[in-house]
C-alpha cells in the first residue's frame, strides 16, 4: 500500500506546445489536449517522494491519446480501415496486472468495499413520473444559469409531468418497468464473486443516482458493515459530467457531511473504455452478431452512444466525446486483428429539449447511411454495459422502424456486456489495481496508456468540473397522498396563490369580503 499521511501535492509547471490554455484553477492534466505535453508531479508522504505521474518524451511503443484542438459538428459519415489517428498500435491498451492471489491486498482487518454507480430506473409504471423528477432535478442534466437556479425543480415537476404518459408508453412496452436494477445487482453478485476467486474478499453495492437502491440508501448500508477502504466504480465506460461526475458530486457531498465517511479511505476509477478486457468482450459480440447476417463482410458497423449536450463539451471541458471516441477506435483496432473490416460510424441518441447535443445525431445518421445505400446495418449501444430502455426501447423499436424505413435491410444489435465473464473478470481486476491508490493521492498510470480522466478521489475529479456547484436536491421516493411534509408544504403554497389570487381581484373590482369588511377602503 502507498503512503496516505500528511500527503501535499508538488506541482510542477507543465509545458504543452498545444494552444490549451490553462484556468487558475487546477484541472488534471489528462483532460487537456495532451500533444506533445509534459508533466510531472510529485507527492511527499511522510517523507517519502512518490512520482506519481509522468509524462514526458513517450516512449515509441505507448499510446497517446487523440488530440482535438476544437469540436466540430461532424456529419454523418463512416470510415473504413485504416484509419489516420494520433495513435500507435493497440498493443499498450490498459491490461489486466492482477496481483499474485497469494498476496492479497488487505492489511490487518480492513474491510473492503465496492461501490458500483449507475443511473437507476422506474421499476414499475407508477415510479416513472417521480424517476423523472429525480433526473431533471439534478443540475447536472438541465443546466441553469446561478441566478434562476430557483426555478430547477419546478421546471423538473412540469418537465416530468409532461413526459411521464409518453414514458410510461416505453416503459410498458419493455415489461412495465426498467430491467435495470435487476441486471446491476446481477453484475454486483458477479463481480463479488469474481473478486473473491481473486482472492480480495470484498463486499460488492448498488448506488442508483435517481432512483432505488439510491447511493444514499448504499452508503448507510457501507456505514453499516464498517467498510474502510472503497473503491467506487461508475458503470458508465466513459466519464461524463451528467453520468459519473453527476454521481461523485452526490458523493462528495455525503462525504463531507459524515464524520465516518470522511475517515474512510477511498478512490474512484472514474473511466474504464481503453481496458483490454471491456474491448475484447465488446469485440467478441460484434464479431458473433455479425456472423448471424447473409454477408457479414457487407455489414456497416453502427455505434451508438447516449448523447449530451454540446456545451458540457465545448464550455464545460466534458472528456466524454473525446474518450467515445477512442473507445470506438479501440474496438475497431482489435476487429482488425481478427481480420474485420467492416465499415463503422459513430452517432449519438436520446437528446432531450431545445438546446444541441452532440452530432451526429444517431436517427439522423440511420437516415442518411439508407440514402448512401447502406442495406446491412448492426448497431452497437456503445455507452450501455445493461439493457434498458434506451437499448430495448429505443435502438431496438424506435431506431430499427427508422432504419426499415429508410431503405436498410438488414438490422441487428448487439447486446449490452451484462454479466459477460470477461467484462466481469476484468472490472475485478480493475479494482484489484487500484486497491494501491486507495486513501492516497493519486492518478492512474497504468501501462502505458492514461484514461482521459485520471485515477484520484472524488474530491480531487471533481477538482475540474463546476468545483462550486455542490448543491443537490434530495431524491423523491414516491408523491405520496395524505397528511405528509411534502403534502403540507404544497397544501401551503397553495394556500398562498388563492390569497393572492383573491387580493388582485379585490384591488381590481372593487368588490369582495374586504371591502365588506371595511378593511381595503381604509387603504385608499
Amino acid at each position: 500500500m502507498l503512503p496516505r499521511m500528511n500527503c501535499q501535492a508538488i506541482n510542477k509547471t507543465p509545458s504543452c506546445s498545444s494552444s490549451a490554455s490553462y484556468s487558475s484553477t487546477f484541472r488534471p492534466p489528462m483532460l487537456l489536449p495532451q500533444a506533445n505535453c509534459s508533466y510531472q508531479k510529485l507527492y511527499r508522504c511522510s517523507g517519502v517522494h512518490m512520482e506519481a505521474y509522468l509524462v514526458s518524451s513517450l516512449p515509441k511503443d505507448q499510446i497517446v491519446s487523440r488530440c482535438p484542438s476544437g469540436w466540430s459538428e461532424s456529419q454523418p459519415s463512416f470510415s473504413k480501415r485504416p484509419l489516420n489517428r494520433h495513435v500507435l498500435p493497440l498493443g499498450t491498451l490498459v491490461t489486466s496486472k492482477t496481483p499474485d492471489i497469494t498476496a492479497p491486498p488487505l492489511i490487518g482487518d480492513e474491510k473492503i468495499g465496492v461501490l458500483l454507480l449507475n443511473l437507476g430506473g422506474p421499476e414499475t409504471l407508477d415510479d416513472v413520473q417521480p424517476f423523472l423528477f429525480n433526473l431533471f432535478a439534478d443540475p447536472d442534466i438541465i443546466r441553469l444559469p446561478r441566478l434562476f437556479r430557483f426555478l430547477q425543480k419546478p421546471l423538473a415537476q412540469f418537465i416530468s409531468v409532461f413526459r411521464a404518459p409518453k414514458s410510461k408508453e416505453g416503459y410498458a412496452s419493455i415489461g412495465g418497468g426498467s430491467p435495470l436494477r435487476r441486471i446491476t445487482d446481477e453484475q454486483a453478485e458477479e463481480l463479488r464473486k469474481s473478486l473473491w476467486a481473486k482472492n480480495v474478499p470484498a463486499k460488492v453495492y448498488v448506488g442508483m443516482r435517481y432512483w432505488h437502491p439510491f447511493t444514499e440508501e448504499a452508503i448507510e448500508q457501507i456505514k453499516r458493515d464498517g467498510i474502510t477502504k472503497l473503491v467506487v466504480l461508475p458503470l458508465y465506460p466513459q466519464f461524463s459530467i451528467s453520468t459519473s461526475g453527476s454521481s461523485l458530486r452526490l458523493l462528495e457531498s455525503l462525504f463531507r457531511e459524515d464524520e465516518y465517511l470522511v475517515n474512510m479511505q477511498h478512490t474512484v476509477i472514474p473511466s474504464w473504455y481503453q481496458r483490454e478486457g471491456y474491448i475484447k468482450a465488446m469485440a467478441n459480440l460484434i464479431e458473433k452478431e455479425l456472423q448471424k447476417f447473409d454477408h457479414p463482410d457487407k455489414v456497416m458497423i453502427f455505434f451508438s452512444a447516449h448523447g449530451v449536450p454540446l456545451a458540457y463539451v465545448e464550455e464545460a471541458g466534458d472528456p466524454y466525446k473525446a474518450e467515445m471516441e477512442e473507445c470506438v477506435d479501440l474496438i475497431m483496432e482489435e476487429l482488425e486483428k481478427r481480420n474485420i473490416v467492416n465499415a463503422y460510424t459513430l452517432a449519438y441518441q436520446s437528446r432531450v429539449g431545445p438546446v444541441e447535443w452532440l452530432k451526429p445525431y444517431t436517427d439522423e445518421t440511420i437516415i442518411e447511411l439508407g440514402k448512401k445505400g447502406v442495406k446491412s446495418l448492426l448497431a452497437v449501444p456503445i455507452s450501455f454495459v445493461s439493457e434498458h430502455i434506451e437499448t430495448l426501447e429505443e435502438i431496438d423499436v424506435e431506431y430499427k422502424e427508422l432504419a426499415l424505413e429508410s431503405g436498410i435491410e438488414k438490422w441487428g444489435r448487439v447486446p449490452a456486456l451484462g454479466c459477460e465473464p470477461m467484462f466481469i473478470s476484468d472490472l475485478a481486476d480493475a479494482v484489484i489495481e487500484s486497491l494501491p491508490y486507495v486513501g492516497a493521492m493519486a492518478v492512474s498510470n497504468l501501462e502505458a496508456r492514461q484514461s482521459l480522466v485520471p485515477l484520484g478521489s472524488v474530491e480531487e475529479l471533481l477538482a475540474a468540473y463546476d468545483s462550486q456547484r455542490r448543491e443537490l436536491p434530495p431524491p423523491v421516493t414516491v408523491w405520496e397522498w395524505g397528511w405528509t411534509k411534502s403534502a403540507e408544504t404544497w397544501n401551503g403554497r397553495a394556500a398562498m396563490l388563492a390569497v393572492l389570487v383573491l387580493l388582485v381581484l379585490e384591488v381590481t373590482t372593487g368588490e369582495g369580503f374586504l371591502h365588506q369588511w371595511g378593511i381595503l377602503p381604509l387603504f385608499r
